[in-house]
């Protein structure tokens, strides 16, 4: 019997054109999102990627799987300007440099934020990636304020809860979408937000 299996050349590169494709498909969506298309559709995903929306959906099943692809990239972007905060540096610095990079991380992530809103009632996905956000900035703080957080003692949930809501992008909607703040501004309120949160759990400490 004849094999009839393609050579390994030409399935690899079937599959880089796949690949290729696919990262196409994503790169068109999140453009869209970031010039303000906040629930883009698949004709206008498909004309911006170059393809045909018969090649977005054979690529991608639904949108709940295209979401997924474009949250993984997200988190690439993320990942790509993250920075760890030295724990060790005195709580002023610490303070001001967590705060600066969540302004840079927030800033980046802000029109894929805006256009998640606009879905998340109705994408499992969406909603699975708002909590994998919130989980990330939880756990920076609870690795970058651990002697405030213990110090804390019984108020380490309360205070981990308020740091949390004060720099994730709930809050940061409100200043910049609401307040109309700019993001130098911004920063600065969440700095003092949170320098105060953790100023008063040590003070609160010492008195007891």
């Amino acid at each position: 019997m004849a094999d009839t299996q393609a050579p390994p050349g030409r399935i690899d590169g079937r599959a880089a054109r796949a690949e290729r494709t696919r990262r196409a498909i994503v790169d068109a969506h999140l453009a869209l999102i970031d010039e303000g298309n906040l629930k883009p559709t698949g004709e206008r995903i498909a004309e911006r990627a170059g393809v045909s929306l018969r090649t977005l959906w054979t690529n991608f099943k639904d949108m709940e799987t295209l979401f997924a692809a474009t949250s993984e990239r997200v988190t690439e972007r993320q990942n790509a300007i993250y920075r760890p905060v030295p724990p060790d540096l005195p709580l002023t610095r610490r303070v001001e440099e967590f705060c600066a990079q969540r302004v840079r991380m927030l800033e980046m992530l802000a029109p894929s934020a805006r256009a998640s809103a606009v879905r998340q009632p109705f994408s499992k996905e969406l909603r699975a990636a708002r909590r994998r956000n919130i989980a990330r900035v939880r756990s920076e703080i609870e690795t970058l304020f651990a002697e405030e957080l213990e110090i804390a003692g019984d108020g380490r949930a309360e205070l981990l809860n308020s740091l949390t809501v004060a720099s994730t992008f709930a809050a940061w909607s409100m200043m910049r979408d609401e307040l109309k703040l700019d993001p130098e501004a911004a920063g600065a309120v969440m700095s003092r937000t949170v320098a105060a949160l953790l100023v008063a759990a040590i003070a609160s400490a010492g008195l007891r």
